[in-house]
């Protein structure tokens, strides 16, 4: 089976810890539903931040939804002048056959201004 990666962002309005971690499971609940995937067909997530948020690991929300088998990692994004505050980012690696042109990637709340060019 195609090991394909799949890109996903959403903003949250505060660095809070509840905020990171609804945002954070809204965007992988998100990122599966939309490609058909279960958890065991997940290899691993890179989840980044912007430098702005540091109450919560995003990883932590993925663990509460249940990929405890699932290798996690975090990391901060590069502090770029003018970027869009407040984002969590994730690069999840697959196991699908759905074709490259296939992937649904997943850009929530505010981080949709990220992608337009991506349906809705």
């Amino acid at each position: 089976m195609p090991v394909r990666a799949i890109r996903g962002a959403t903003q949250i309005d505060v660095d809070d810890r509840a905020e990171v971690l609804a945002a954070s499971a809204e965007l992988v609940s998100a990122v599966l539903e939309r490609n058909a995937l279960v958890p065991e067909d997940i290899i691993s997530i890179l989840f980044t931040a912007t430098p702005d948020v540091t109450s919560e690991f995003p990883a932590y929300a993925a663990r509460q939804l249940g990929l405890t088998d699932v290798p996690l990692l975090c990391a901060s994004e590069i502090a770029v002048p003018g970027a869009m505050p407040r984002v969590l980012r994730l690069l999840a690696h697959v196991d699908t056959p759905l074709g490259r042109a296939d992937i649904r990637h997943v850009y929530l709340r505010g981080a949709a201004a990220l992608r337009t060019d991506l349906p809705r």
